[in-house]
């Protein structure tokens, strides 16, 4: 049934729907997890790097996590190509922004405007949705840290955790369950993005080269963005590791004091 209303994205289904649409989603579905958390002190994208080639110049090269302007960062999951262009929109409009009214652009109106662009794709014939889910990671002087997520359809939202990609249902179930609304700190953003990803990606074991995670943080009236290096990653790494560690051996003493008691 669906085949004869799937060949263009203008036609809408019987029961109201557009597939093209829900094929982007799909596609979405199946590529590398990104995760957002919005901590009291910072904000944090963590992504799953697909693509790690040995020969890669990892110098020069961030596969999931772009800089938009001084204030505003996001990370992709879908088609990268797709994503490189929805990536220079989204500059070109802070940029036109800051000449006009020479000021940082709102994180909220750098979503908006992008998603219009993004549902016209879905309403004008001989054009394909993006296949791209954006999460963005922002400051600015009216809301202070905020965290936006994007879809193919044009639809967009503030969240203080959430995730896109593979995996990305487990993922929210996890941050509902231990994300503390407005008591959580970067650090321990940090460790829950770990800990989640750890838990949700198709990998035995979890490894820097695996993981891309981003940092947006205020300094001296400044917002500062960074991609955390190698040996930063490793050592949150190894920290769960070790917890998860404490973990199982007390479970394990638990088990056994019950065991005896019987």
């Amino acid at each position: 049934m669906a085949r004869r209303y799937d060949s263009r994205t203008t036609i809408f289904s019987p029961e109201g729907r557009l597939y093209q649409v829900e094929y982007a989603m799909e596609a979405i579905g199946h590529a590398g997890t990104c995760l957002g958390i919005l901590a009291k002190d910072g904000v944090l994208l963590a992504a799953e790097r697909r693509n790690t080639n040995k020969l890669l110049d990892e110098a020069s090269y961030s596969e999931k996590i772009y800089k938009l302007h001084d204030d505003m960062a996001c990370s992709v999951a879908g088609i990268t190509a797709d994503a490189n262009v929805l990536t220079n929109e989204l500059r070109v409009i802070s940029q036109r922004y800051m000449l006009q009214y020479q000021e940082p652009i709102p994180c909220e109106q750098v979503v908006s405007t992008l998603c219009d662009i993004k549902q016209a794709y879905t309403q004008f014939g001989g054009k394909r949705p993006f296949g791209v889910s954006l999460l963005y990671m922002g400051w600015d002087k009216h809301y202070g840290y905020q965290l936006y997520q994007s879809d193919p359809s044009g639809n967009y939202g503030g969240w203080k955790a959430t995730c896109i990609g593979n995996n990305s249902a487990n993922a929210v179930s996890m941050l509902k369950q231990e994300y503390k609304d407005g008591e959580t700190t970067l650090s321990e953003a940090l460790a829950l993005a770990v800990r989640v990803l750890s838990k949700t990606l198709d990998m035995t074991k979890l490894t820097p080269e695996k993981v891309e995670i981003s940092t947006l943080t205020r300094k001296d009236n400044k917002t500062v963005i960074r991609i955390l290096p190698h040996g930063e990653v490793e050592k949150l790494i190894k920290t769960h590791e070790e917890d998860e560690a404490k973990l199982e051996a007390e479970k394990k003493k638990e088990s056994e004091k019950k065991k005896s008691a019987s």
